[in-house]
């Protein structure tokens, strides 16, 4: 199956600091900042037999039946079976306990593929990389799927309890990372970047946000998808960026406002890490996760709570440029100096697996 490999087209197996007999199966998007391509890069630079199957392919076909099976089928991918059925199929070539696979996000695996796999001695995990109670999300099919895992990891404490309550047999906190290959500091031989700049989906939570900020300070450049829904703030859209234009309008940034999604219950999210691996300077959401993080305000981030707070230390900030530039060092310090990469996740879930 063309989707059984890894995402250049090739079986991967690469020597590395941690070589291991056992082969990774990641399920997952790839390209841009998706984490199972970051997993997937991270597992090669660990020395791993590593196959990933891209979940496009369960979405796939013609739109009018890709829209009726989503709608009418309680958001369920047009060919979920037959993708389940080809993991399935090319995990289990391999003898019996050769294999772990770490699915990530709302994957388009069935339960019964799950169990089947177990049954084969395949270890399944999970990184629930978007709360599957949130609206936006939520697939019957996934939440049926959820206690087949032998572990599930998510980045949020809120809905720890709702994993266990479901019966899923093991889970674990495990936050987000970054991708070193592809959010490294920005050498910067010009200016101009943006004043305040947000990159993120938009939802109306986030537009309420940004509409309010707007009345009281600077106007933002927003990046990420759906923004050109909401009309009042379709001129301030960049649209979607690869991670080369992310990674430069973060560093060249004067000020990175850094929001949580209210309906995934975050305590943080990707660019909590992403923004201060660049070097970028970032005004943070204040969330217990943020504090655990950064610790007091203005020795990493500066944090707010509101809107108006978030426009008031914004320009602040940009008022004292020098600042900006030593809270963006000691965040840049204290994420790469505190393995936080992708590789790092990685190893964590592997030894936990391995338990």
């Amino acid at each position: 199956m063309a989707d059984g490999v890894t995402g250049d087209g090739h079986e991967a197996v690469i020597a590395g600091d941690r070589p291991n007999s056992c082969a990774l199966a990641i399920v997952g998007i790839a390209g841009g900042t998706h984490v199972g391509e970051s997993l997937t890069r991270a597992a090669r630079q660990l020395g791993l037999q590593t196959r990933f199957f891209d979940v496009r392919a369960a979405f796939a076909g013609p739109r009018l039946l890709r829209a009726a099976a989503w709608r009418l089928a309680g958001r369920r991918p047009l060919h979920l079976g037959q993708f389940s059925r080809d993991v399935v199929a090319d995990c289990c070539r391999l003898p019996s306990g050769a294999v772990m696979l770490l699915a990530t996000g709302s994957a388009p695996l069935t339960a019964a593929a799950i169990s089947a796999l177990r049954r084969h001695g395949v270890l399944c995990a999970l990184f629930s990389t978007d709360d599957p109670w949130n609206p936006a999300h939520y697939a019957r099919r996934h939440i049926e799927a959820l206690k087949e895992f032998d572990v599930v990891f998510t980045p949020r404490r809120a809905n720890m309890a709702d994993f266990a309550g479901l019966g899923c047999r093991d889970v674990r906190h495990l936050p987000f990372g970054y991708d070193a290959t592809l959010f490294k500091p920005v050498e910067l031989s010009a200016k101009g970047g943006p004043q305040v700049l947000f990159v993120g989906g938009a939802d109306d939570d986030r537009a309420r946000f940004m509409r309010a900020f707007i009345a009281r300070g600077p106007t933002p450049t927003l990046v990420g998808g759906y923004w050109e829904q909401y009309t009042d703030l379709r001129t301030l859209d960049r649209g979607l960026l690869a991670p080369d234009e992310v990674r430069l309008a973060t560093g060249s940034a004067a000020v990175n406002l850094c929001l949580v999604r209210r309906a995934n219950r975050d305590g943080h999210v990707m660019r909590s890490y992403e923004i201060p691996a660049i070097g970028g300077f970032m005004l943070a959401e204040d969330t217990q996760d943020h504090r655990e993080m950064f610790g007091e305000e203005g020795r990493c981030v500066l944090y707010f709570a509101t809107p108006e707070m978030a426009a008031e230390k914004a320009q602040w900030a940009l008022a004292r440029p020098a600042e900006r530039a030593r809270m963006a060092a000691a965040a840049h310090s204290h994420v790469v100096g505190g393995r936080h990469t992708y590789s790092d996740r990685l190893r964590h879930i592997l030894d936990t697996l391995r338990v």
